[in-house]
């Protein structure tokens, strides 16, 4: 015969919902957009984008503990809207694509800061050097996808900086034609891996 007491937690045992675990993400490519923008002659701020970018992030949601976060960009994917600009950057002034054919950033751990947002500091590595960098990131929305896949999705806006120079890029500083500091703007949608 059961006790009281015992009775009581075995109750509450079965009743409370299950805490939800960390749970695997993989970016949707038909819906990340990696971009940035730099200054040209300090006239006004140029921008680019790279088409082709691959990854994936443990998260979970209730505590909002963050891990395991590993990005690859194809360096050859950049793209600006200007052949010879293109051309120009991925030449060893800038990406030098053919020693360096991916750019990756990984991390380990995020900072909440509220519900919605956070800060997640990583490693970029660029040129084959590595650096830390800090993001930004907002949760838009989240949810099962309305159509198509029909996955559970995350809505994340993302942005941050650095100093190109940091990673030995350094065209273009001296004489001003090309800022050293550039802006990230990263929107992705992220499915959950079932």
């Amino acid at each position: 015969m059961f006790k009281p007491l015992a009775f009581a937690m075995l109750s509450v045992a079965f009743t409370q919902p299950a805490l939800a675990a960390p749970e695997r993400y993989e970016l949707d490519p038909d819906h990340t957009a990696v971009a940035f923008t730099v200054q040209h002659i300090n006239y006004a701020a140029t921008l680019g984008l790279f088409a082709q970018v691959e990854g994936s992030f443990t998260y979970d949601i209730e505590t909002q503990e963050l891990s395991d976060v590993n990005v690859t960009i194809n360096a050859d994917s950049v793209e600006t809207f200007h052949d010879a600009r293109d051309g120009h950057l991925r030449s060893a002034d800038f990406l030098n694509v053919e020693a360096f054919p991916t750019i990756t950033f990984t991390a380990q751990e995020g900072s909440p800061t509220d519900a919605t947002s956070g800060q997640v500091t990583g490693e970029l590595t660029l040129l084959g050097q590595t650096q830390p960098v800090s993001l930004d990131v907002s949760l838009v929305g989240q949810g099962p996808y309305p159509f198509g896949h029909k996955r559970f999705v995350l809505g994340l806006s993302i942005r941050g900086s650095l100093n190109r120079s940091d990673f030995g890029m350094t065209y273009g500083i001296g004489n001003g034609l090309v800022g050293d500091e550039i802006q990230l703007l990263i929107e992705t949608e992220a499915m959950r891996i079932e």
